[in-house]
């Protein structure tokens, strides 16, 4: 398994638009636009910031993974991705190592990316997402 970089922070936020303003207006980031992920119930902007991204992410429904994130820890950091060579690859070997894996197979993520997330409880608490671009 090869681990390219931190392809993005992945930071979940009640109003997208409201929190895009503190972002390129005080920090002077650049959004390259938004896009809805229906299967994740996700609105999304990406901003990159240098040789990553960071993604805000908007629930589009009380049901979402990030509506839920919110209601039990606020907004703030939800995953960070790890850009990988191969993500089928990836997920065979950690599987290989006993790495529990949220996804056995990796699914549509936005920008086109093949993702896919192991389970906080083996890495540590953190929600790590790999993908593949």
């Amino acid at each position: 398994m090869k681990v390219l970089k931190v392809d993005h922070i992945g930071i979940a936020v009640k109003n997208l638009d409201e929190s895009l303003k503190f972002y390129t207006e005080v920090l002077g980031l650049k959004c390259e636009g938004t896009e809805v992920v229906e299967e994740q119930k996700v609105r999304v902007a990406f901003l990159p910031c240098g040789d990553s991204e960071l993604e805000l992410l908007e629930s589009t429904s009380p049901d979402g993974p990030i509506a839920r994130f919110i209601e039990k820890n606020g907004e703030g950091i939800q995953h960070i991705a790890l850009r990988v060579e191969n993500i089928e690859r990836a997920l065979e070997y950690l599987k290989e190592q006993g790495v529990r894996l949220i996804d056995e197979k990796p699914r549509y993520g936005a920008g086109g990316a093949k993702i896919a997330f192991l389970h906080p409880k083996t890495t540590k608490g953190v929600l790590l997402e790999l993908s593949e671009r």
